[in-house]
């Protein structure tokens, strides 16, 4: 963020996922003190929810990590002209969850963080989760925050009471 103020890029090519200050919250930042600076957003992450999120946010565009290099460039340049990128790929997805939201305000969550929150609920652990969906940890770690991203919450025994008390579990 301190690189970005500094020297004012035009596009700002930003990992979704970064360590201490995620490209979400530099986004954020970024739209908050209203610096020119355009931001495309970066993740291995590309479920609907994901991207919603960082457009939401004040994002320009965001790409896939597994995106071949000409389109990265190509999304960048996009962004320098003042155009907004979301692949097509993602398009699809990201209309879906548009609608969803619209529709009412409970969070929309995807079939695997529903399937998480249940396990949850039942008192599995995170390594439990992960063992019984054959998941790594980490990937379970990831989708627990994006639930908790959803449901406003920090923890799991307030998501879980936040799912009940909006009808997400019983």
């Amino acid at each position: 963020l301190a690189e970005i103020q500094e020297h004012l890029p035009d596009v700002a090519l930003l990992d979704y996922k970064l360590p201490e200050l995620d490209g979400v919250a530099v986004t954020h930042a970024i739209v908050r003190e209203q610096l020119p600076v355009r931001v495309l957003l970066v993740s291995a992450f590309t479920d609907s929810g994901v991207v919603y999120k960082a457009l939401e946010t004040g994002a320009a565009g965001f790409v896939s990590k597994e995106a071949r290099r000409e389109q990265i460039v190509d999304a960048v340049l996009a962004c320098s002209r003042g155009e907004n990128v979301v692949p097509p790929d993602v398009a699809a997805g990201l209309v879906s969850e548009i609608r969803l939201r619209k529709q009412d305000d409970t969070p929309a969550l995807t079939p695997r963080e529903q399937e998480i929150l249940h396990l949850i609920a039942a008192g599995k652990s995170l390594p439990e989760i992960a063992k019984e969906l054959y998941l790594g940890l980490t990937t379970v770690k990831t989708h627990v925050q994006h639930l908790y991203e959803k449901l406003g919450v920090s923890d799991r025994a307030a998501a879980v009471a936040t799912a009940m008390r909006r009808r997400l579990i019983e």
